[in-house]
């Protein structure tokens, strides 16, 4: 039997090349340990890190102080809160229905909770300078100087978003939930679930209709444009959907649809706003080398 032929890499005095040889474990992890901490320092900025813990903590005893001042304004009209809240759900009752609450403390609890989100409200440009200040040293320079427009269309945002669910989504889904109603089926909704559906609701639109104050800080800085979102249109109204899916609080297609409408229109909107107040000459859509080269 003849012998087997010694691979080249066992062969005695045979050396990898320095080129190959894998690095060591603690110089991969001095790299890493070194990448990490440029990153930190990127999103830092000059600021060490306690001192942005310090600044959040500040910022976090300010914003509740108001949230408490809004809460005392808001008991002492809570009667004509409670009932404008509930208003829609009433409207959508069959004659003879009413909300009915079946623990002793639940409607102690929703006066509490109204009277939190209407500090919240209250207190929202507040919050939203606040939010604003901290996040201040890690923006560019040239976009620090947007502290009212930050405010202000945050703000406006989310008191559309609230009084579009108020006026609009709420009552035509109460309405759309009441029909089911039929003699062997009685439709009195509990006082707590029919409020954990408003507010979840309410915080929900609020977010969506911060869509365009986002697209005018995108446009502002050049990473967005008109005809990028115009171009996008298709995939934009595809993820609008799935994402009316994930946060819509019931399972139905009304409740989906009710979400995803102002949605769109909101994305229409923000193609105005793009095209308006976005950079001149910035498309948005990356150059081409062949493209880049021909302008050349």
């Amino acid at each position: 039997m003849g012998e087997r032929p010694v691979p080249p890499a066992v062969q005695l005095g045979h050396r990898t090349p320095a080129s190959q040889l894998p690095l060591l474990p603690f110089a991969q992890s001095r790299s890493k340990q070194s990448r990490d901490q440029s990153v930190l320092q990127g999103l830092l900025g000059d600021v060490p890190v306690l001192d942005r813990l310090d600044d959040l903590r500040r910022r976090l005893v300010r914003s509740a102080v108001a949230i408490g001042v809004g809460i005392l304004l808001g008991f002492a009209f809570i009667d004509r809160v409670v009932n404008a809240l509930l208003a829609p759900t009433r409207r959508a009752l069959p004659e003879g229905a009413r909300l009915i609450y079946t623990q002793p403390g639940e409607a102690f609890g929703l006066y509490v909770w109204i009277a939190l989100i209407v500090g919240i409200v209250l207190a929202m440009p507040y919050l939203m300078y606040q939010v604003w200040q901290f996040i201040a040293p890690l923006v560019p320079p040239a976009a620090r100087s947007f502290t009212i427009p930050f405010v202000l269309m945050t703000t406006v945002g989310f008191l559309a978003g609230a009084a579009f669910n108020h006026w609009i989504a709420f009552p035509y889904m109460m309405a759309f939930f009441a029909s089911f109603n039929t003699p062997d089926l009685r439709f009195m909704p509990k006082l707590e679930d029919v409020f954990d559906l408003y507010s979840k609701m309410m915080l929900g639109m609020g977010a969506v209709f911060q869509m365009p104050a986002v697209v005018f800080f995108l446009a502002k800085a050049g990473l967005v444009s008109a005809r990028f979102l115009w171009r996008s249109f298709k995939y934009a109204f595809l993820v609008i959907f799935i994402v009316a899916a994930v946060v819509t609080p019931t399972g139905d297609m009304v409740t989906q649809t009710i979400f995803a409408a102002p949605m769109v229109a909101l994305y229409l909107l923000s193609i105005g706003i793009a095209w308006v107040f976005g950079k001149s000459g910035s498309s948005g859509d990356p150059v081409e080398p062949a493209e880049q080269s021909s302008r050349e």
